[in-house]
C-alpha cells in the first residue's frame, strides 16, 4: 500500500544551526512523520494532520530555523489499527522520519507503540489520553500522549456528579476501546463510594451505524444522567435520541466530543443546551473565545493556509501538537538526536495557545504527563461556558 502523504517544508527559528546527528535524517531536512484518518470513520480527525500542515507553514514563512527545513509525512490509516502500524513502519523505515507527532487514537496509537519503543523512536503529542500510556511509560518511554488521562477526565465528571447530583441513578455509554474503557475505569472508582448510584453501562463498536438501542437501554435502566464517551457522531446520535424518547436526563459528554460544529449541531443545539463536558482546549469554533488572543492567531494561521479547514476539535489538537512539536525541537539545540528529542520532552514549561485558562505543559522526568487535568464546561445553547476551576 502506497503512503498517501502531504508534505509541507520550512525552517524553525531558533539559536545555533543544528548539525547532522540522526541516522534518520539528511543534512537538508527534517522529516517528522504522523498517521491520521484521512478515510473511514473518524475521517473528520483528519483534521488533526491538516491543522499541524498549517501550523508548520506558519514557521516557515517567519523564516523557520536557521534555514532547517521541516518536511511533515503524512501516511492515511484510515483509523484502523493495523494500518497505523504498517505506515508507521513505512514512514521510520522508508520515508526516513525522525519522528512520530501527534497520531490519532488510542487504539491506533497503541498499535504502533510497541515497534516504535522497539525501534527508539520518539512517538510523541498523539491525540489520545488512554490510561496505559502513562500506566507503562516505564516499559514504552519513548511514547507520551498529548491528552489528559481518560481515566481521570471520568473521575472529575463522576466527582461533579456526586456533589452536584447526589441521589442521580447514572447511565454511562462508551466506546469499546482503550479510551472508553479508560474513561469508564474513572467513573467506576469514584461512584464506587456509592453503591446503587451507577445503573447501566453500554458500550459501542466505532464501526456502528447507531447507538440507538444503547440509549435506549439506558432510559429503561431508570438512569437521570447519561454520561456519554464516544466519538463525535456517536455523541450526536445519543443526545439526539434521548430527545426523542421524551427522556431528559443530565448529559456529561467527554473531551473528545465537545466540538460544537462535529458533536452538538448535528444534534440540534438546543437539545444539547446544558450538556456537561470535561475540557483542556478552547473551541475555535465556539463565539466564547472570539475574542481570545491565541485563538484569533491561530485562526488567522488557518485562514491563511487552510482556508477550507474547519476550526474543529481536530484542528486545536494538531495545532497544539505541532506548537509542542516545535517546542521540542528549538530546545534540542545543536543536538538533534532521538535520544535528546526524548529528553527534551522531559523539559517541557510552556502554554500552548490553545490551552484552557489555568492549564499549563511543565513536565519532569517524574512527571511525563503533557496534561494531568481537565476543567468541566457547560454548553448555554450557543458556546460553552466554564465552570468553576
Amino acid at each position: 500500500m502506497s503512503i498517501r502523504r502531504r508534505s509541507v517544508m520550512l525552517g524553525l527559528s531558533a539559536a545555533g544551526v543544528f548539525p547532522f546527528v540522526a541516522r534518520a535524517q539528511s543534512r537538508e531536512d527534517i522529516r517528522i512523520g504522523t498517521t491520521a484518518a484521512l478515510s473511514g470513520p473518524a475521517a473528520s480527525y483528519g483534521l488533526v494532520a491538516v491543522a499541524m500542515e498549517a501550523y508548520f507553514s506558519q514557521v516557515n514563512d517567519d523564516g523557520g530555523i536557521n534555514g532547517r527545513k521541516v518536511k511533515l509525512v503524512i501516511a492515511d490509516d484510515g483509523f484502523t489499527p493495523n494500518r497505523t502500524l504498517e505506515q508507521t513502519r513505512k514512514l521510520v523505515e522508508s520515508e526516513k522520519v525522525l519522528f512520530m507527532l501527534g497520531q490519532v487514537g488510542s487504539t491506533t496509537s497503541l498499535a504502533a507503540r510497541q515497534y516504535l519503543n522497539d525501534a527508539k523512536v520518539p512517538q510523541l503529542f498523539m491525540g489520545s489520553g488512554a490510561p496505559t500510556w502513562l500506566d507503562d511509560i516505564k516499559q514504552f518511554p519513548w511514547s507520551l500522549p498529548l491528552f489528559p488521562s481518560y481515566s481521570d477526565e471520568g473521575r472529575t465528571v463522576a466527582e461533579h456528579i456526586l456533589q452536584t447530583l447526589p441521589g442521580a441513578k447514572v447511565g454511562v455509554l462508551f466506546q469499546n476501546d482503550d479510551a472508553g474503557r479508560g474513561f469508564v475505569r474513572g467513573v467506576r472508582e469514584v461512584l464506587a463510594s456509592k453503591p446503587g448510584m451507577l445503573v447501566k453501562e453500554q458500550s459501542t463498536e466505532t464501526q456502528e451505524p447507531t447507538v440507538d438501542s444503547q440509549v435506549i437501554a439506558l432510559q429503561s435502566s431508570g438512569a437521570d444522567v447519561m454520561v456519554c464517551f464516544t466519538l463525535p457522531r456517536a455523541t450526536s446520535q445519543a443526545i439526539r435520541r434521548a430527545h426523542d424518547l421524551q427522556w431528559k436526563p443530565q448529559i456529561y459528554v467527554g473531551s473528545v466530543s465537545t466540538s460544537i460544529q462535529q458533536a452538538l449541531a448535528p444534534a440540534g443545539l438546543d437539545r444539547a443546551k446544558g450538556v456537561i463536558s470535561g475540557a483542556f482546549m478552547k473551541d475555535m469554533g465556539d463565539p466564547a473565545w472570539a475574542n481570545d488572543a491565541g485563538v484569533k492567531s491561530m485562526t488567522a494561521l488557518m485562514k491563511k493556509f487552510k482556508p477550507q479547514a474547519a476550526l474543529e476539535f481536530p484542528t486545536v489538537v494538531g495545532l497544539t501538537a505541532a506548537a509542542l512539536g516545535h517546542q521540542v525541537i528549538q530546545q534540542c539545540g545543536r543536538d538533534l538526536t532521538r535520544k535528546n528529542i526524548l529528553a527534551q520532552t522531559m523539559k517541557l514549561d510552556t502554554v500552548p495557545p490553545l490551552l484552557l485558562p489555568g492549564l499549563r505543559v511543565k513536565t519532569s522526568p517524574n512527571e511525563r504527563g503533557v496534561l494531568t487535568k481537565v476543567r468541566l464546561q457547560q454548553f448555554d445553547g450557543t458556546g460553552w461556558k466554564l465552570m468553576s476551576a
